[in-house]
């Protein structure tokens, strides 16, 4: 098509409430326009993106075996209810009702909806195992959407649902999904793409992983061993702590700490280690208000993903009351009496002598011996892994902290909702037995955000061929001149019959805006027609990432382009694994 239709403004100012580079260039190209915060529509060159992705995906999904279906964006509260998730899930979940008082739901996931469609089908052993997936609009109301398609509340998603008879065949099947998951975003430009363990969160499921794409402006924690292939979510990762070099035990002694309430300003005034330190954080459960007191190490801060799923409920930061019996500041496990329950991290074992709070204002304990002066206590693993900290892999302190951007997800769902929702099949032996499931998703504007973000320059995105919006990006420099244009039209006609996507810019225009709105529509190829070059009958050939230079004459254009076009495939397929 000719740049001067497409629908859609490009601009040189970056967005002031722009907070990563994806999100500028999207807004700038003339890709995305933002509707309401965090649901956006889009313009020619981003659907066009997508419809590309979306064709990947399909293809991956059919080559593992799964049938495209189509869900409901409107679902029925009663399906939620019946999984139990309409109340447990939280107010990201849409709810409303429709004219008829009915509840309703708009989808943010479609484990109900799954399990719905296929629970008649799914009757008799023989029919398994089986996989659906679809691509399809989803709406989650998330509290801060921001950095454009990175998280938004109305997105598109594929997510697979697998259904099998045993742990064993789930998990065979789970190995084939993690396989084509690879290659699509191997196939979609980014085999950078690392699989981490993560947290099931409200999905659930006993396993599940992540796919992280590792870059700064990732809102995610991604935990990477350097001496071995651990990989882990913060949110999931082992912490490991070593405490064999601490201080010998000695009496337990109560101090005088005036106006000393944080770590920090104790251990400074004590002149002790922050590494022999008792830190006191104090949460109320959401449902009860109870309170909620975790101990840990004072250089470790709490994993409250891990609290969660250890209490089986969400907390939120204590609102600490005099009638609590909690003492802010001056916290600790030593003749505490305060209705609360409390948890003891294993940051703390195996430490002969903290410094922790005394329960008073203004007063801390040094030398309590937590086995000694408390007795046994259970241990358990509530804190975040630290930077350099012990890989619970190999056992080095080879930890590294990287920040990344969630592409997908891949899940072990077991019975959670095949078994909260009755769907049962009969075995060969006859008897009732209740499916395993797994489920699967990539969220498709996102991962074009994300592709942007980790392929762009200064000056637009540095689109794969693969998924760019047009493979070749056309420039008549001068469409005053007539020869300019006569040569600028014959290569678009020529372009468009050998099936080539061109965008085709003859607009009378300066050189310096043409070629900035050729960066920011990041085409892989770009064919320059000007007068100099015509001269000795050529024109230039090159590369948006500028590693193609070249200048071809007239003649062979064509020829040449569809060689830059096989060769940028070529790179692509050479890093999708097999």
């Amino acid at each position: 098509m000719k740049l001067q239709n497409l629908v859609g403004t490009r601009f040189k100012e970056k967005p002031a409430d722009c907070v990563i580079d994806s999100h500028a260039l999207m807004l700038r190209g003339g890709y995305i326009k933002n509707v309401s915060n965090g649901i956006y529509s889009l313009y020619t060159p981003m659907k066009r993106i997508t419809d590309k992705i979306e064709n990947i995906i399909r293809q991956e999904m059919d080559a593992a075996d799964s049938q495209e279906v189509l869900f409901p964006v409107v679902l029925p509260g009663s399906l939620w209810e019946e999984s139990g998730r309409y109340q447990s899930v939280g107010d990201e979940l849409l709810r409303f009702n429709d004219r008829n008082n009915t509840p309703m739901v708009l989808g943010m996931t479609h484990e109900e909806a799954a399990v719905h469609l296929v629970k008649e089908y799914g009757n008799s052993y023989a029919k398994y195992p089986f996989s659906i997936y679809q691509i399809q609009t989803k709406y989650r109301d998330e509290a801060r959407p921001r950095a454009g398609l990175i998280r938004v509340r109305e997105f598109t998603m594929k997510d697979a649902y697998s259904f099998h008879t045993s742990q064993e065949d789930l998990e065979r099947y789970y190995d084939i999904m993690a396989n084509s998951y690879f290659r699509i975003f191997q196939r979609v430009g980014i085999p950078e793409v690392v699989s981490v363990k993560s947290d099931s969160g409200m999905i659930g499921g006993s396993v599940s992983h992540e796919y992280m794409l590792l870059t700064e402006a990732g809102e995610d924690s991604i935990v990477l061993c350097e001496e071995c292939n651990y990989s882990a979510n913060m949110e999931a990762a082992d912490t490991t702590v070593d405490n064999s070099n601490c201080s010998p035990a000695r009496e337990l002694e109560k101090v005088l700490t005036p106006h000393c309430k944080t770590i920090e300003e104790v251990c400074t005034f004590l002149n002790s280690k922050v590494e022999e330190s008792c830190k006191a954080v104090m949460y109320q459960k959401n449902m009860t208000d109870e309170y909620v007191v975790v101990f840990l190490r004072g250089d470790y801060e709490v994993n409250e993903t891990k609290l969660t799923n250890l209490l089986g409920e969400k907390v939120h930061a204590a609102v600490v009351t005099e009638e609590s019996g909690l003492v802010a500041g001056f916290c600790g496990p030593y003749n505490q009496n305060a209705k609360c329950q409390i948890i003891y991290d294993k940051s703390l074992e195996g430490i002969e002598s903290l410094c922790c709070g005394a329960n008073e204002v203004d007063y801390h304990y040094v030398g309590l011996n937590i086995k000694r002066d408390i007795g046994d206590v259970t241990y358990v693993d509530v804190s975040k892994i630290q930077d350099g900290g012990i890989c619970p892999c190999c056992g080095k302190k080879s930890i590294k902290i990287s920040r990344g951007i969630e592409v997908g997800n891949i899940f072990q769902l077991g019975t959670k909702y095949s078994k909260q929702m009755g769907m049962t099949y009969i075995d060969k032996e006859g008897n009732t037995q209740i499916p395993i499931m797994g489920c699967y998703g990539i969220g498709v504007g996102r991962l074009a955000a994300s592709v942007c973000e980790a392929k762009h320059d200064d000056y637009g995105p540095i689109w794969p061929i693969s998924i760019a919006p047009w493979q070749v990006h056309l420039c008549c420099m001068r469409a005053d001149d007539p020869a300019c244009k006569e040569a600028a039209d014959k290569i678009y006609k020529e372009l468009l019959a050998s099936n080539i996507e061109v965008i085709y810019d003859d607009r009378e225009v300066r050189a310096g805006a043409m070629f900035a709105d050729a960066d920011l529509l990041g085409v892989p190829v770009r064919v320059i027609v000007g007068p100099k070059n015509l001269v000795n009958g050529e024109v230039e050939l090159k590369t948006r990432d500028k590693k193609v230079s070249m200048n071809v004459s007239v003649d062979n254009i064509i020829d040449e382009t569809k060689a830059l076009i096989e060769q940028l495939f070529a790179e692509i397929n050479s890093k999708v694994q097999p």
